[in-house]
């Protein structure tokens, strides 16, 4: 309940001002979007999940259809849940199944990362290690991290 709180405070704090999520969202997708995207393990309080190269939990989005972004037909979903880009092959780190990798293609040309059918995205505020935001309910589903798997992590 505390993290929906949080969340819900933060899209009406960007309603009104927007500035300073667009900006952690700006840095957000700069640091994501590189020649090639790396899945990391990494073994947190809800066991192993997928991440950045850089430790920010991956998370992928019930309210998708298939590998489709549903996020960005939605008002500021995107802002707060970027979706994990690359203009390369991805690549996986260990213990990720690279056959589970793939991209599909966004609106205006850029890729976004998919695990298991899964479209990838990463959430604005978190930080390295961070998994306090697994499990939200917002933008009409959940926010589920992933084992190496693919299944959902809650």
């Amino acid at each position: 309940m505390k993290r929906t709180s949080i969340l819900l405070a933060c899209v009406v704090v960007s309603a009104v001002s927007g500035s300073a999520i667009a900006s952690a969202q700006g840095s957000a997708a700069k640091a994501h979007a590189g020649a090639a995207a790396t899945v990391e393990l990494r073994l947190t309080k809800l066991g192993f999940i997928l991440t950045t190269s850089s430790g920010l939990t991956l998370y992928m989005f019930t309210h998708d259809q298939g590998t489709e972004n549903s996020c960005m037909k939605i008002f500021l979903c995107s802002r707060f849940w970027p979706a994990l880009e690359t203009s390369a092959t991805p690549t996986a780190g260990f213990g990720v199944k690279s056959s589970l990798l793939s991209t599909i293609e966004l609106p205006g040309g850029a890729k976004q990362l998919t695990y298991a059918g899964h479209a990838l995205y990463t959430y604005v505020l978190d930080k390295p290690g961070s998994t306090g935001y697994v499990g939200v309910k917002a933008f009409g589903g959940n926010w589920d991290a992933l084992h190496p798997s693919g299944q959902p992590v809650t």
